[in-house]
This record gives structure tokens, sequence and C-alpha cells, in this order.
């Protein structure tokens, strides 16, 4: 199978052939979409077993509902849509435990010596700590504009909101990181 370059994976003809229920182009789309989704959703969930659930779960749903992507816009917003909102309804279900941003076991150690790497440990865990206590939407905000690079337009497109409310919930939600960094109390 040759895939199909991501640049082209926007082409309305592979599109439509997806829509149309060709499984080569429904699976070159998915094989394209799989990081970012993963990405996401391990940034949202914090659990790489549940992440994997949330993009199979994601990918089903991409499936289902493709015949109704109309390309308002692009593929891969609207396709990060799917994997936020399965995101966030585990996230319900799962509302009572903590979820950490960064499972540590996913996330490569660079630093060169061991009390290095043990500082960096302990500052990924304090940051997943003082993430979990942003509120949904301030985390959604800064996954999405920080994890996946969107644009505010894009991201505001995703949360449903006003272009302006993205860069004031990143604001916030930063500015209530930088005083819990400070003061973890």
């Amino acid at each position: 199978m040759n895939p199909i370059p991501f640049a082209n994976a926007h082409d309305p003809r592979v599109i439509k052939k997806a829509q149309a229920g060709q499984r080569k182009a429904q699976a070159e789309l998915i094989r394209q979409l799989q990081d970012p989704w993963y990405r996401c959703c391990l940034a949202m969930l914090g659990d790489t077993h549940t992440a994997a659930d949330a993009v199979q779960e994601t990918a089903m749903r991409f499936i289902q509902h493709l015949p109704a992507f109309r390309g308002d816009s692009q593929l891969k917003t609207w396709a990060l849509g799917i994997g936020l909102n399965v995101c966030r309804e585990l996230r319900r279900a799962q509302s009572n435990q903590p979820a950490a941003l960064i499972d540590q076991h996913d996330t490569p150690h660079p630093a060169p010596s061991p009390d290095a790497r043990a500082i960096a440990g302990e500052q990924r865990t304090q940051l997943n700590l003082l993430l979990d206590q942003l509120a949904p939407r301030q985390r959604e905000a800064l996954v999405l504009r920080y994890f996946e690079q969107l644009s505010v337009d894009q991201t505001a497109q995703l949360m449903d909101c006003a272009p302006g409310t993205v860069k004031a919930t990143v604001a916030q939600a930063l500015d209530r990181l930088r005083q819990l960094w400070s003061d973890p109390s």
C-alpha cells in the first residue's frame, strides 16, 4: 500500500473516497491521525493505556462520523475534536481520579546524569499535579495550543468559543500554573 502524503490526505478526492467507505483511504487517514490523537489523548488523560483506548474509540467514531465531514475546517482539526470529545467523556467518567498530564514511562529522560533525571522527574510529577488542578477548559486550551500546536482559531473552533476566549483561557491557565508552581501549598 502506497501511503498518501498527509498534505494530499486533505485532498477532497481522498476524503470523498474515505467517506464513501473505501477502506484503503480510511486506513490511511487513521494512520496519519494516530500520532496527533495519541499525543492529545495522553496529554488529556495522562495514562498510556487509557490514551491508547481513547485513540481506538476516536478512530471508530472518526470512521462513523466521516460521512458528515463537510470540510468547514481542516480534517486534522475536525478529527482532533472527535478525540477531544472522547477524552472529555473519559475524564467525566474518571472525575474522582486525578490524571497526570504526562505518563513518566512515555517520556524520554534526556538528562545526562542520574541527579538531573531525578530532578526532571520530580519537576514533571509536580507539573502533572499542578496541571490537574486547572479547570478542564484551561487544561484543554493548553493541550491544544502547546501539545498539538493548534492556532488560536483552530483551538477556538474545537472548544466552541471565540478566539479571544482561547487567548484569555490560556493566559489564565498559565497565570494559575505560575501561581501554583511558586506556591505549591
